[in-house]
């Protein structure tokens, strides 16, 4: 795989050397069992795979790459590069300007932009209403463009299924920057609906077997469904894709659902002419984190700390999978851990940040705990937060020493 150019700083020099070692024994990615890191009175499990993806990399290293190649050019970005406010603020002490937040609100107006500036897509991509607003203004958009590869498979994918006549179900959170740009795109192909979760699926089915009426369909998924959009004629082909970032289990679920919807209709000899198997298309990192996740859960632990930007939802996917099993935490930096008994922790479901008390377990004789990060994490946000939590335990085994027998089971 390609080895990206990104600022230094986002590395660590710990975290970072234990996700290669363990990279240089498991190339295959074959095992998800986490990494112990073992300090004596507190452990580490840490994710097989987690932080800087192919397609954040992809993303930071062009974007400043534009930085660095413009000196004296106006930069603007679309909206947040990636979310992570680590990044994004970066990138904004060095000049780059955001034109809109991660809604989609207005935050510069076009005409302030000029044909002499500079414009970046970031990682999730964006509409071709947009593209055609920039391309008007005499930008281009294709040297400085960092849509994600993944990303773009799913508009492949879904401008096939509209040009065959089949209707585009998009599984993904419908003001997520990603979604609206799939929309957008598979939209100009045919006709497209976007659901959230299984229950929609669900009042599907009835839409397509006659049981719910127009006017209920066009009030449950009010503006997510395409302007010319038949639930009679519209509705007899689907096929399912999804916004990179959910997780695979609920994707194949839905997915697994309609099929069994479009059977029930047509009879199990003709239902594959109505349903496409458009197999999953979650991207690589968010299947292997999610995996990586899955193999964390295997092991006993008192808590789980999850690092990642509070608007990225492939994080979240993994704080809710932890949460079934553990107390986790949500944080964004070592900032949020004020001490050993306080931490502010963010809240998916709710969306708001709470304050715990006695978040470190008492009179254990080792602490166990799990800690992993979304894939637009820079690892050297997960090695503060780890120095921040080993500071709390006294007579623990330094890193470097941690280090060294790492490297000398990978040298056997």
């Amino acid at each position: 795989m390609k080895n990206f150019d990104i600022p230094t700083y986002y590395r660590s020099s710990f975290i970072s050397t234990i996700k290669e070692l363990r990279k240089n024994t498991d190339p295959r990615k074959k095992d998800f069992t986490p990494t112990i890191l073992d300090f004596g009175t507190v452990q580490f499990l840490i994710a097989r795979h987690f932080g800087f993806c192919y397609g954040v990399e992809n993303a930071i290293e062009k974007a400043y790459k534009a930085v660095e190649e413009n000196p004296n050019r106006n930069i603007y970005l679309l909206s947040h590069m990636i979310h992570n406010p680590t990044v994004n603020k970066d990138l904004e002490t060095k000049g780059v300007r955001f034109i809109m937040d991660t809604s989609g609100k207005q935050i510069i107006n076009w005409d302030e932009l000029t044909k002499d500036d500079i414009i970046i897509i970031p990682a999730f991509g964006t509409t071709l209403e947009i593209e055609e607003k920039i391309k008007s203004i005499g930008l281009t958009t294709e040297e400085y463009n960092t849509t994600c590869p993944f990303v773009e498979k799913v508009w492949k994918v879904s401008n096939k299924l509209g040009e065959n006549n089949f209707t585009v179900i998009i599984h993904g959170k419908h003001n997520h920057e990603e979604t609206r740009a799939t929309f957008s795109h598979s939209d100009s192909s045919g006709p497209s609906l976007i659901i959230k979760d299984i229950s929609e699926a669900r009042f599907l089915e009835k839409v397509i077997l006659g049981e719910a009426s127009k006017e209920e369909f066009y009030s449950v998924f009010e503006n997510r469904y395409s302007k010319n959009i038949d639930i009679i004629s519209h509705l007899d082909k689907i096929g399912v894709v999804n916004q990179t970032t959910m997780l695979a289990t609920e994707t194949q679920e839905i997915a697994d659902f309609l099929k069994g919807t479009m059977a029930k209709r047509y009879g199990l000899d003709n239902y594959k002419e109505h349903f496409a198997d458009t197999r999953d298309t979650l991207c690589y990192a968010t299947n292997d984190n999610q995996q990586a996740t899955i193999g964390l859960l295997k092991e006993e632990a008192h808590l789980a700390i999850v690092v990642g930007g509070y608007n990225s939802s492939n994080t979240s996917h993994i704080v809710e999978m932890c949460e079934e099993k553990l107390p986790t935490y949500f944080i964004n930096s070592a900032s949020e851990i004020e001490d050993n008994r306080v931490i502010n922790h963010y809240d998916v479901r709710d969306k708001i940040r709470n304050k715990k008390s006695g978040y470190l377990p008492d009179n254990k004789s080792v602490t166990k705990i799990i800690l992993t990060s979304g894939a637009s994490c820079p690892d050297t946000i997960v090695d503060a937060i780890l120095d921040k939590i080993l500071s709390y335990f006294e007579t623990t085994i330094s890193k470097e020493e941690i280090l060294s027998d790492f490297k000398k089971i990978e040298e056997l």
